[in-house]
């Protein structure tokens, strides 16, 4: 028993298998190369041996080992040929050793992959990904991937896949059917190729010389998009062990989406490219470039659009990723005109009040949002305002200065005057704020000029110093009301307002009076009991 099975042989240290000597050095020149040199070594006649990074581990071993006890046969398959491949061509297992040996039988094999149907190639592509990198060093993997690139070019034009962004903007047709929805645009191949593994899928980019900033295809950017979105399906409770087998597809599908985004790429599907690769880890130079595509077109997003999910457990939503959009937005190239100014105005107004309500939004990032674009950029403040008060209403624990701090972001004079009324009855809003914005609505309505110009019965000029109302306040804390009696009955509810803040504002200095009353009180109080204690102190030696 011991002379049939005289050997010992670790596989990467994984399994060991004992075998017979004599059968495995007939067919294996390295084998019979490793064995004599460790004899030499031990100088004793049984030996073992070590193996490391064999491909395919110790099923590939035992697939070896059969096929030399077998006397030189075995049966090859499309899901198998890889494996014993590359085993023979680690092992040595040439015609030099052996009549029709393994190496021989398998480029046999091979030699037939031009009949091979596309699920052949694909479950042989398959098969050799837990040894790719050695497959790659024999050159199978370039065999099978002209392989793959010819059975899509036998079923779909291949210049679709290899042309640039010039070439594909240049027909009306091909852009109009790219620009609708990603999903829509998915090419029969899509799907089969997400089975492969992002190292195989690397090779095919690299095989079209569309990798990393040299990528210019639309449809090979679009695979990658529909790639990465599986992948991250399949991978979700696992992102950051996928992540660095990734980031390089990720990088070359958003080079993509640069080079052809103004032919190919709607706004809604930047978003959804921006959404697709987030999980990933871009560069910030990549990151960068994509989000500035999506800035410069930001008045055609929607709210929808804007919604893209927190990381790190930093919020609800990712605003700090909006932050970024309308800065790019402003700083675009060319002209912003006032009219999509307004609609990314507006556009912040609906997303401020999305946000508002999420308990980990920090103030600052609140006003950020809010203050990120110019003041022309919003005819009228009450979208702002709702979401102030939704935040005040989620946030209740704020003090008084983190209140006004949030009320900054406010234009008074471009609030409406229900708005105005509502901000003057709020008890969340702070009553120095409250009076600032009557005081801005009573501006807003009074003329600015001191002369009053109107047209006599006969149509000539002449001025009225009679109606025109003062402006400024006569006192702290008091307001002319005499300018609101040509308003009607909006006129009389803002006095009534103003009135009511005017006593909130008098009864507050009243509080603060009899508080600087009472703490000079209670300090002239110390300075007697002081004085009478150094009196006392100095009688005493007096009567003794």
């Amino acid at each position: 028993m011991a002379d049939l099975c005289d050997l010992q042989i670790l596989v990467n240290r994984q399994q060991t298998f004992f075998l017979n000597q004599k059968i495995l050095t007939k067919y294996s020149e390295k084998l019979k190369r490793t064995i004599r040199q460790a004899k030499k070594r031990t100088q004793i006649r049984s030996s073992g041996i070590e193996i490391d990074d064999f491909p395919g581990g110790p099923d590939g071993f035992e697939l070896v080992s059969r096929f030399c006890y077998n006397s030189g046969a075995t049966t090859i398959t499309v899901s198998n040929v890889s494996l014993l491949h590359c085993c023979a061509v680690f092992l040595g297992m040439t015609e030099k050793m052996f009549s029709s040996n393994l190496l021989h039988q398998t480029e046999v094999f091979l030699q037939q992959m031009f009949y091979w149907s596309w699920n052949d190639v694909l479950a042989c592509l398959k098969s050799l990904e837990p040894f790719f990198s050695f497959a790659d060093s024999c050159g199978l993997v370039k065999k099978l991937m002209c392989l793959l690139l010819a059975k899509i070019a036998q079923n779909s034009d291949i210049n679709q896949l290899i042309a640039s962004s010039s070439s594909a903007s240049s027909s009306p047709e091909t852009s109009s059917r790219f620009r609708c929805s990603p999903a829509a645009t998915k090419f029969w191949w899509f799907e089969d190729l997400t089975l492969l593994s992002p190292k195989t899928i690397e090779y095919f980019a690299k095989s079209l010389g569309s990798f990393a900033g040299e990528n210019n295809s639309t449809v090979l950017t679009r695979f990658l998009l529909h790639y990465l979105q599986k992948s991250a399906g399949r991978h979700n409770n696992n992102s950051k062990s996928r992540a660095p087998e990734y980031n390089g597809l990720a990088e070359t599908a958003v080079s993509g989406v640069v080079l052809t985004a103004r032919t190919s790429f709607s706004c809604r599907s930047l978003f959804w490219v921006l959404r697709v690769v987030s999980g990933f880890g871009l560069s910030r130079n990549c990151r960068a470039g994509l989000e500035k595509l999506i800035g410069g077109v930001l008045d055609q997003a929607t709210l929808d659009d804007l919604l893209v999910s927190g990381r790190d457990g930093a919020g609800v939503y990712d605003v700090n990723l909006v932050m970024r959009l309308v800065r790019q937005f402003v700083q675009s190239e060319g002209a912003v005109t006032v009219e999509k100014m307004k609609r990314v105005g507006m556009l912040m107004d609906k997303y401020l009040g999305e946000i508002a309500p999420d308990q980990n939004l920090k103030i600052s990032r609140f006003l950020g949002v809010a203050e990120s674009l110019p003041d022309c950029a919003r005819d009228c403040f009450d979208g702002v305002y709702r979401a102030i008060d939704i935040y005040l209403e989620s946030h209740p624990a704020l003090s008084l200065e983190e209140r006004s701090r949030l009320c900054r972001c406010l234009n008074y004079e471009k609030l409406s005057l229900e708005c105005c009324k509502d901000l003057a009855k709020n008890p969340k809003i702070p009553p120095r704020i409250s009076v600032q914005a009557l005081a801005s609505q009573h501006s807003s309505h009074v003329p600015s000029s001191a002369d009053v110009l109107f047209v006599n019965d006969h149509g000539s000029n002449s001025t009225s110093k009679s109606r025109s109302p003062p402006i400024a306040p006569e006192k702290p804390g008091s307001f002319d009301l005499d300018g609101y009696e040509t308003f009607g009955d909006e006129s009389f509810d803002i006095r009534q307002n103003i009135q009511r803040m005017q006593r909130r504002v008098v009864e507050l200095e009243k509080v603060c009076r009899e508080m600087k009353g009472q703490m000079s009180r209670m300090k002239k109080g110390r300075l007697m009991l002081n004085a009478a204690a150094v009196a006392h102190g100095e009688a005493l030696p007096r009567m003794c």
